[in-house]
């Protein structure tokens, strides 16, 4: 197939290898010109030491050409320009184009996952009511899949066949991609996954150990279930790659930029500077508006989002939501999807 990947950063690069690897014409557009320039002169991307770019992958600067008679769009921009990026291609896309989003995140007000914005967005000609758009989610880091290690992601769409044709696309000897109907579960676990990697830097940034981590995780998986459930999302999805494998996974590795983020803010670092210091983008971060608006509007107990929001956007220090965290009332394990 001819892939055009949109974004230049270390998961766009990463894929676009993959599918190059699988035999795979792959064009690689950003908006970024330097980060084009970059790839064309040295062919490797400065985030993936030691990874080749290989060198049949078509650069470009042009949007328009990236769009030219493609069998598979992959949107691979942070989540926060994934609106304006599909403004762009709409004028050169065909209706029932195939696209795969590989961003994680929720947009404030409207509350729409990235599959929603796309088509949202696509489709304010009236031209584009058919596009096809798969959530390709799951714990993958980008420079593990740079250097081939094992990794398993999930293809998720409403469009059974849709999700089958970008399962297809990414199989190599490395990677293994299942599929998944429930769309919805998939991308709402994407981006909370995030919060609950910030509050696990936080927590390691404390000086807590393990114990800690792994209630951390598994009570973040509860609340990620229990808002899932309400929104009409499978509880299986929470349990699947997309879920508690990618809290696993951001929660816990030393790639993870939202880890890194909480660890500097747990250590004491402001927000708004260990943001800066990580250098690339946090979405973790970006998620937490929706996710406070999804709280309210359904309803539903998520004290771990809750004190991260408290910790970036309220000014509380860590210490004293930790300490507001672990003297709740206490609780039936076994009642924790309908806990209020």
């Amino acid at each position: 197939m001819k892939i055009s990947v949109l974004g230049a950063g270390t998961w766009g690069v990463a894929l676009a290898r993959v599918l190059a690897l699988a035999g795979h014409q792959v064009v690689v557009w950003s908006a970024v010109e330097k980060e084009i320039d970059t790839l064309a002169t040295e062919r490797a991307h400065p985030n993936l030491p030691g990874m080749a770019f290989p060198e049949e992958i078509v650069l470009t600067k042009r949007v328009e050409e990236a769009c030219q008679a493609v069998d598979m769009l992959l949107f691979a921009v942070p989540s926060v320009y994934v609106r304006n990026v599909a403004a762009q291609v709409r004028p050169y896309l065909p209706d029932g184009q195939v696209i795969v989003d590989v961003a994680k995140g929720i947009e404030p007000d409207t509350l729409y996952t990235m599959s929603q914005i796309i088509k949202d967005e696509l489709n304010k000609d009236g031209a584009h009511a058919h596009v096809k758009v798969v959530a390709l989610s799951g714990p993958t880091h980008a420079e593990e899949v740079a250097r081939d290690l094992p990794t398993f992601i999930v293809s998720a769409c409403e469009d059974l066949e849709a999700a089958q044709l970008v399962q297809q696309a990414f199989v190599n000897t490395c990677l293994r991609a299942y599929t998944n109907e429930d769309v919805l579960g998939v991308e709402l676990c994407g981006a909370l996954k995030n919060i609950m990697a910030l509050a696990a830097g936080i927590s390691a940034g404390l000086g807590f150990g393990d114990n800690a981590l792994a209630g951390l995780i598994t009570r973040g998986i509860a609340e990620m279930t229990r808002l899932a459930k309400m929104m009409g999302c499978q509880e299986a999805t929470c349990a699947g790659l997309a879920g508690i494998g990618d809290v696993i996974v951001t929660a816990g590795s030393v790639h993870s930029r939202n880890r890194k983020a909480g660890l500097l803010i747990g250590q004491g670092m402001a927000p708004a500077e260990a943001i800066r210091k990580v250098g690339m983008v946090v979405e973790g971060v970006n998620a937490l508006p929706a996710a406070m608006q999804l709280i309210r509007r359904y309803q539903v107990q998520m004290p771990i989002i809750e004190g991260v929001n408290a910790i970036i956007n309220e000014g509380q220090s860590p210490v004293d939501v930790v300490q507001g965290l672990t003297s709740r009332r206490l609780q039936d394990e076994l009642n924790w999807i309908a806990d209020k």
